[in-house]
């Protein structure tokens, strides 16, 4: 029992990013262009996209492939067949700004930020 559950968290590798300072509607429009896409072409749609979260996802995409590699150091990442998993976008802390508007009034600035966690899978199981 306690075999199967380690064998099934190695398959598993998750990066978050937290505060980033990006609008979550902003950087969903670009997660939901990755989610459950296989790891290499993720890579490449993240690479070409000329949005501004896309650069934040794709260094976020590399922190988790890299955190795979350092739980199976034996394994092939060509043999793995990584996948995106799951991905996620919650809204993070607001900064929340004042600007002056006509007759004396102020209109209230929200800058948001939001927190990504990347979780990646194999589709194909190795064992040790």
């Amino acid at each position: 029992m306690a075999e199967r559950i380690k064998a099934e968290k190695k398959q598993v590798a998750f990066a978050k990013l937290n505060n980033c300072p990006t609008s979550p509607r902003k950087m969903r429009l670009v997660a939901d262009l990755i989610r459950g896409v296989q790891v290499e072409k993720a890579l490449a749609i993240l690479r070409f996209n000329s949005k501004e979260a896309s650069r934040r996802l794709e260094k976020l995409l590399l922190s988790a492939i890299a955190n795979w590699q350092a739980k199976n150091e034996d394994a092939d990442i060509e043999d793995a067949d990584l996948f995106i998993k799951q991905i996620t976008v919650d809204s993070g802390a607001m900064l929340k700004r004042l600007r002056p508007a006509p007759q004396g009034r102020a209109h209230r600035i929200r800058k948001r930020s939001n927190h990504v966690t990347l979780v990646l899978g194999s589709n194909n199981n190795i064992e040790s």
